[in-house]
């Protein structure tokens, strides 16, 4: 006997009516958007420090941004730049759904974002601070400001948000992990939940420790450094900022007067990567077909792939299989926009998710920038040389954290 709910039974699918970004393609849900589709990239040389000493010397980096202007000064001294441009992305978020939390019930709002390194260039100057001098140099916000539940923290106070508030630490795939369980909440009675995330570890302290998983891109030219699938593929390269949703309860946000939402969030699931060497296989097939089961979905449903893409050949290679696997092979448009920005890790799977928002938004697949050739074995519909007008109805979301976390979001129209 099946288990699996019938269509009338599943819950009304939570609804996106809010988008800020603070990313390395612009500022903002259109400029973004423009920048993805003209394929304007946000990669450069690492300016926030001198990156000549290592092997890695460019990232995504959030063109003009300033704490003084999108931030209370009060909160500058106190947090790390990755909580800054979760602060501005939040007001950005709230401004573009039309809401204002402070009308709302405190106890039915509640904040859920996704970190991969907490405060780490926060964390760099006190330590400094403590090495150079003493204690009595290390600030006190230092046992606040480094914590990965900081930006959590700091945005359910400043909008009065009291609801069950958490964080999620699954590096690149936290991002789809906190929009799942902000979806999970408008279940539970949840009126409002703010989701999504930022990072910003890019300091030597930040960089050197990415640079132990052997993945980055040391290609010194911007445009060919990070080409996932590419036959050209070494590694991805690193960047900051990410994305804040607004996801609503469906019945909240129509009694609220919302405007047209964004889409809807359809499913979800998690996995987990098998340690290497084992007999067992990657966990990313079985995740996505349970996601699919999640939004009562076949995969003919989907019709397009916004993908991990980590450029790293092997990865690649099991990603490219595993897509093949449930949906054919070139059997749906594959597209990985990230290659404009950097893989941002906590902030990475919620501007993805906001990124294919906007293609179901506008009916059109972002191309994947600089990817001439696809390397053997991927034998996908990787959209590349230009963006593809389609008729996208649900949108598929995949990430990959480091350490084996495996995330899949279906996404609808």
């Amino acid at each position: 006997m099946s288990l699996r709910p019938t269509p009338a039974a599943r819950p009304e699918a939570p609804v996106v009516t809010g988008l800020g970004i603070t990313a390395p393609t612009g500022i903002g849900v259109e400029a973004h958007w423009s920048a993805v589709l003209a394929g304007k990239s946000g990669i450069g040389r690492i300016e926030r420090f001198d990156p000549e000493p290592y092997p890695v010397r460019l990232a995504g980096q959030v063109p003009g941004f300033s704490a003084q202007e999108r931030v209370p000064g009060r909160l500058i001294p106190q947090t790390d730049h990755w909580t800054h441009l979760a602060l501005a992305a939040a007001e950005s978020a709230f401004a573009d759904a039309g809401v204002d939390p402070a009308e709302l019930p405190e106890y039915e709002m509640a904040v859920v974002t996704s970190s991969s390194s907490g405060g780490t260039e926060f964390g760099q100057h006190e330590m400094e601070a403590l090495y150079q001098h003493d204690p009595s140099w290390v600030g006190a916000y230092q046992s606040i400001a480094w914590f990965y539940a900081a930006t959590t923290g700091q945005l359910s106070i400043r909008h009065g948000m009291r609801g069950p508030c958490g964080v999620l630490c699954a590096e690149q795939a936290g991002g789809l992990d906190a929009v799942g369980q902000a979806r999970r909440l408008t279940r539970g009675g949840a009126r409002l939940v703010l989701t999504g995330g930022t990072d910003a570890s890019l300091c030597p302290y930040g960089l050197t420790a990415q640079l132990a998983a052997g993945t980055l891109s040391t290609v010194p030219d911007p445009a060919r450094a990070y080409l996932p699938f590419d036959r050209a593929a070494a590694g991805h390269l690193p960047g900051e900022g990410g994305a804040i949703l607004v996801l609503e309860n469906a019945a909240a946000a129509r009694e609220r007067g919302a405007g047209q939402p964004y889409g809807t969030v359809l499913g979800y699931a998690a996995g987990f990567d098998p340690p290497p060497g084992s007999d067992r296989p990657p966990a990313l097939r079985r995740t996505v077909l349970k996601a699919l089961a999640d939004a009562g979905l076949e995969p003919g449903a989907i019709d397009v792939v916004f993908a991990d893409g980590a450029a790293v050949p092997a990865a690649d290679r099991a990603e490219a299989e595993a897509i093949s696997e449930v949906f054919g092979p070139r059997g749906v448009p594959v597209t990985v926009p990230k290659v404009l920005a950097g893989r941002l890790y906590g902030g990475g799977g919620a501007l993805d998710a906001a990124t294919a928002l906007l293609a179901l938004r506008d009916g059109v697949v972002p191309h994947t920038a600089g990817v001439t050739a696809l390397a053997p074995g991927c034998d996908i519909d990787l959209v590349t040389g230009e963006p593809r007008t389609a008729d996208l109805r649900h949108a598929l979301v995949l990430a990959r954290g480091h350490g084996g976390f495996v995330s899949a979001l279906v996404l609808g129209r």
